[in-house]
């Protein structure tokens, strides 16, 4: 697997997104066999596995933990994101945002994840308000030992400049794909300016762009496919043509639509690595399989140029947490 720099770590090209095993995408493999998934991936040159505490209230941190307990520490990367508000079953005398409770929090996390440190350790949907004061906590952190480095989920231009200034970000984590480009306005570039890594995650547009998907299939339980627009029957016909443009370039390339759209991902710049889901023996190596099907700069250039006379409709925004009605917190992607 080719290896790409998060700030000063190395990382493989393409890492996984942990999230649907427990998660957001309806009922995932039993643990043993997701346990294998995250075993195969690292056998084929996947070293980066990202989780959050939100992602089912911990118990992703802790499948993930268990996950990679018996790969060789040193060779793997963790990608672990803090939530800056109460989750159930914290409580703090302090403000979570507080060094005390992020002490507390990512004390918390470590003992899930069964490691003495965590690699990238990010502010989930951060909270702008206290920016400067997170950051400084977390160069504490890197000091200590207990993080190696911190990133910041979903941050404006000006909040990435803000925090850089007080402790440099090695990580921006937002969703990105030929779906969702806003982020290559200014994010993306401010981010090669200052050698963050920018992880990319949903970036086969939560699952549309592999193709596998019809209008009329159905989502139940916590799968956040049935409260996300571009999921919504007449959205997806509607974006049927950027499936048939990525179609036609697969057929010519030899490889399937998701390997298209993370070769797009994967082309917008060597600091930038893709976190799919992969939930299946297939999906695993169907998605770290993309890096042998690189879109040439011909081929970049005219999908852009496609794609720029194209209506995209739909987006992650379109997710209504308020309908997912016992467990709205519960959600987040």
């Amino acid at each position: 697997m080719q290896k790409r720099k998060i700030g000063n770590l190395e990382v493989s090209a393409i890492g996984m997104g942990c999230m649907g095993f427990t998660h957001a995408y309806g009922e995932g493999p039993e643990e043993k066999e997701a346990i294998a998934l995250v075993h195969e991936a690292f056998d084929l040159g996947c070293n980066f596995f990202d989780t959050a505490q939100m992602y089912s209230y911990f118990k992703n941190e802790e499948f993930v933990g268990k996950a990679l307990k018996n790969l060789p520490r040193d060779q793997v990367v963790i990608s672990d994101k803090f939530w800056p508000s109460k989750l159930p079953g914290e409580d703090f005398p302090d403000d979570k945002l507080s060094e005390k409770g992020l002490r507390t929090t990512l004390e918390k996390s470590l003992k899930l994840l069964q490691t003495d440190y965590i690699d990238i350790y990010t502010e989930h949907q951060m909270a702008s308000d206290s920016l400067e004061e997170v950051a400084y906590i977390m160069g504490k952190f890197i000091q200590e030992g207990k993080i190696r480095a911190w990133g910041l989920s979903s941050p404006t231009a000006e909040e990435i400049k803000t925090a850089h200034a007080v402790t440099p970000l090695a990580a921006v984590q937002s969703e990105y794909s030929i779906m969702e480009r806003k982020w290559e306005q200014d994010v993306i570039p401010l981010c090669r300016e200052l050698n963050i890594g920018f992880v990319a995650f949903s970036p086969m547009a939560n699952g549309f762009l592999s193709g596998k998907y019809t209008p009329g299939a159905k989502y139940e339980g916590d799968d956040v496919r049935r409260f996300i627009s571009r999921f919504d029957p007449k959205i997806m016909q509607a974006n049927q043509v950027v499936l048939n443009l990525i179609e036609k370039i697969a057929q010519e390339k030899g490889c399937t639509k998701a390997q298209v759209s993370l070769s797009f991902v994967l082309k917008g710049g060597e600091f930038i690595v893709p976190i799919p889901g992969m939930r299946s023996s297939d999906r695993v190596k169907e998605n770290l399989g993309a890096v042998d099907f690189p879109l040439t700069d011909s081929e970049y250039k005219n999908l852009k140029e496609a794609l720029s006379h194209i209506e995209i409709l739909g987006s992650r925004s379109g997710l209504d947490i308020k309908k997912l009605g016992t467990v709205p917190e519960n959600v987040s992607v």
